[in-house]
């Protein structure tokens, strides 16, 4: 046998766990940007951009978890301390590095593109990820488009708890 035929094989074992784990995350994973107040940080508003990647599955499913984690190689799996009405506990693989959402995460679904509204919430990940790196996230002009832009993802809305306390405390002083 001659390598052409093994490196043939391993090709279509990669194409075969790509769409596995394309379908997988389309079910299960999912893109989510959140603001945080956090004093610590240095921006004038002390305002935190959190980017995750986060695909979650039952105790019993730990090892797609875990061929999904080998694959990207990045990200951990832990606990998630979501409190359901699940039977079994509930484990999360997530990735929040900023280095390996863009160089890993991102180029994989812009390859395998989600078949589902998670498509739609990953492009604006994406472009979310794309401001963080280039710093734009912070200025305020930049936050302020991110907040924008989270009015559009993961089917929620977002409301005044993105909001400077300043701001909320003008309102409720009117």
């Amino acid at each position: 046998m001659s390598d052409n035929v093994s490196s043939a094989d391993n090709q279509q074992e990669r194409l075969r766990l790509e769409g596995w784990i394309n379908g997988f995350v389309d079910g299960e994973g999912c893109f989510t940007i959140s603001i945080i107040r956090n004093r610590s940080v240095t921006t004038r508003e002390s305002w935190q951009v959190f980017p995750e990647f986060v695909v979650s599955q039952g105790e019993k499913s730990r090892t797609a978890l875990e061929k999904i984690k080998k694959f990207f190689k990045c990200g951990y799996i832990n606990l998630n301390t979501r409190r359901d009405n699940h039977h079994e506990q509930m484990l999360k693989y997530c990735v929040r590095a900023i280095n390996d959402l863009n160089l890993k995460i991102i180029p994989f679904f812009e390859q395998n593109k989600l078949k589902t509204y998670k498509q739609k919430d990953f492009q604006v990940f994406r472009r979310i990820i794309k401001m963080m790196i280039s710093k734009k996230h912070l200025s305020e002009k930049g936050l302020n488009r991110i907040r924008s832009l989270l009015q559009t993802m993961n089917r929620r809305k977002y409301k005044s708890v993105l909001e400077s306390s300043e701001t909320i405390r003008r309102t409720h002083l009117k």
